[in-house]
């Protein structure tokens, strides 16, 4: 539902200004909490409390917007971004940690594609909604009943919080559970430091910065300054719905049963490369094309049923949310490549999500401040592409199992079973 909010391009807003300050606050929150604080309590306390700690912040934030339809007041919607990025590093740390731990090694691409269908399902019914809720809509700034209706779906989904398993209850044979006498603080922080220093693990770090960066132009230039506010929320659909593909898709390439582990990570990457050199060039036509309508005074005029105008940059939307499930399943499965330890994986995705959020937040601040789009653009495509240059070393390491990962693995960890799945 929050990607659903985000997606309509200022969330919402005529000006998307306050929203995107709200979303250096998140991002700044996210980037300073999610390694540091929320790994080692999720080593502690588990994914279930880490849900339910961070899950209500997203109504908050919806709410935060309501309130600023009728009063205006900018500086409760930032401090409510603030709050909602301490309140995602929680959430998203317990998804990670679950999504790449709690099944066999053979079946992780499956499970980054199951978890990303629903995500982004989840993305497209809200944008869907907002979509029908304002197809009437005279003006560029949604319904109140649209943000009721986010808030009302976000606060049940922190409530299902409730229902996760903890790792003691999986069963699965490679899972590596920490035993209770290894839960503390100290060697909490120690797993972590060994964990960080994994030379494989600082390679695919610029891989975690980029993984946000284009969302402020996607969202706030390409979708928020091009079209209309129900064209905005149609084109958010098909964003997220894209994105379910996108990570079916990579999902089927990380799980090929015809090559190991080890040649699945260089057939990924290629797709990676290739497929994000295809859609950025796109995507510079299009930029050219879009400035030379703002420099004539067209700005969020047109309508999906203009056909002739709007096909074009409705379709590279589409790819741009594909692209965007292929990458982040990507950086999911390389996290899960390293270790089968729910601990060790709380702390990849903490570094991921904190170095996404900080990627995400030096973008949206740069949108904040008017940067002109193609250098947003330009910043988006060469930090990506140079991102997977790096990554390189850390793809060609991959194993052909993580019992030859001995590096981070905690002393009471044995190495990992035959998969019996």
């Amino acid at each position: 539902m929050y990607n659903a909010l985000t997606g309509m391009g200022g969330s919402g807003q005529v000006d998307g200004t306050v929203a995107a300050n709200a979303n250096v606050a998140l991002l700044s929150a996210t980037a300073a909490t999610a390694l540091l604080v929320v790994g080692p309590l999720f080593a502690r306390v588990g994914p279930r409390v880490c849900l339910l700690l961070g899950g209500w912040t997203y109504p908050l934030y919806s709410g935060s917007l309501l309130c600023f339809n009728s009063t205006a007041n900018g500086a409760f919607v930032i401090a409510a971004g603030a709050i909602l990025g301490i309140g995602a590093s929680c959430l998203w740390v317990s998804q990670g940690a679950i999504m790449t731990t709690y099944v066999p090694e053979s079946q992780k691409g499956r499970a980054i594609a199951a978890f990303w269908i629903i995500f982004n399902l989840g993305g497209g019914v809200g944008s869907l909604a907002s979509f029908g809720l304002n197809y009437h809509s005279k003006n560029q700034t949604v319904s109140d009943g649209t943000y009721i209706a986010l808030m009302i779906i976000m606060a049940i989904g922190w409530i299902l919080g409730i229902l996760i398993c903890p790792p003691s209850s999986v069963r699965v044979a490679q899972l590596q559970t920490t035993a209770e006498s290894e839960k503390n603080w100290k060697k909490g922080a120690m797993l972590t430091f060994h964990t960080m220093c994994n030379w494989r693990v600082l390679c695919i770090l610029p891989l975690f910065f980029s993984a946000n960066v284009f969302y402020s132009y996607q969202q706030n230039v390409v979708n928020g300054e091009t079209f209309n506010i129900r064209t905005r929320s149609l084109n958010g659909a098909f964003y997220w719905i894209a994105q379910m593909f996108g990570g079916l898709l990579m999902g089927l390439i990380l799980d090929m049963p015809w090559f190991n582990r080890q040649t699945r990570a260089r057939i990924a990457w290629v797709f990676v490369f290739v497929t994000g050199m295809a859609i950025w060039g796109g995507g510079y036509a299009f930029q050219k094309w879009s400035d030379k309508r703002m420099a004539n005074g067209h700005k969020q005029d047109i309508d999906y049923t203009q056909g002739g105008i709007s096909a074009g940059p409705i379709l590279l939307y589409i790819f741009y949310g594909g692209y965007d499930a292929v990458w982040q399943s990507f950086c999911y499965w390389l996290m899960g490549a390293q270790s089968n330890s729910p601990a060790v994986a709380a702390i990849l995705v903490g570094a991921y999500k904190s170095l996404q959020a900080a990627g995400g937040a030096m973008a949206w601040r740069i949108n904040a401040q008017g940067k002109p789009a193609m250098t947003q653009f330009a910043m988006n495509w060469g930090l990506c592409m140079g991102a997977l240059v790096v990554a390189i070393p850390s793809v060609l390491a991959v194993t052909l199992t993580n019992a030859d990962n001995s590096e981070g693995r905690q002393d009471n960890e044995k190495p990992i079973e035959e998969d019996k799945a």
